[in-house]
């Protein structure tokens, strides 16, 4: 497992944008991915199509279908995946923690009955037991505690 979720990463100097780095449908700057995140997301069908020999990124935009993409300009986008994709579908039962199953839907009636979450304090827990398989689970390939908080913040808005 990867150390996705660990607060120990280290931060490098990102060189100037290349047409490798963005998005070939809208341009969005991609977040590097794991090719297991791939493996494990893809259909079938996509999986087939698949070339284990060269890097891919993830489209962050909510405005894209696009989900991967590589600097030879194949792409998946959201019908390719098993799962759908925070990032790119605000349905209330989308998962926002793809490993412990918080979704809009339950981090929001979570705080309309209680006024705050635990969801935080639950998955960082599960993250310290080494329980979290972001790389496999997370179509981002990456940990989603930034995406939780934002929608926690999002629903205590709501509630004001």
């Amino acid at each position: 497992m990867s150390q996705c979720c660990s607060s120990n990463k280290v931060t490098e100097k990102v060189p100037a944008i290349s047409r490798q780095q963005v998005c070939p449908r809208d341009g969005t700057k991609g977040k590097p991915v794991e090719l297991v995140t791939l493996k494990s997301l893809l259909i079938g069908a996509a999986l087939e199509r698949l070339d284990a020999q060269i890097t891919y990124k993830f489209c962050p935009s909510s405005n894209c279908s696009v989900v991967y993409f590589s600097h030879t300009g194949q792409t998946f986008t959201t019908e390719d995946l098993k799962v759908p994709v925070f990032q790119k579908d605000f349905g209330e039962q989308v998962l926002t923690c793809y490993c412990f199953d918080w979704s809009r839907q339950r981090l929001g009636a979570e705080i309309e009955q209680t006024g705050t979450s635990t969801a935080l304090s639950a998955i960082t827990a599960h993250i310290k037991a080494k329980r979290c398989g972001c790389e496999v689970n997370n179509p981002q390939g990456s940990c989603c505690l930034g995406n939780v908080r934002a929608v926690i913040e999002q629903s205590k808005r709501g509630l004001t």
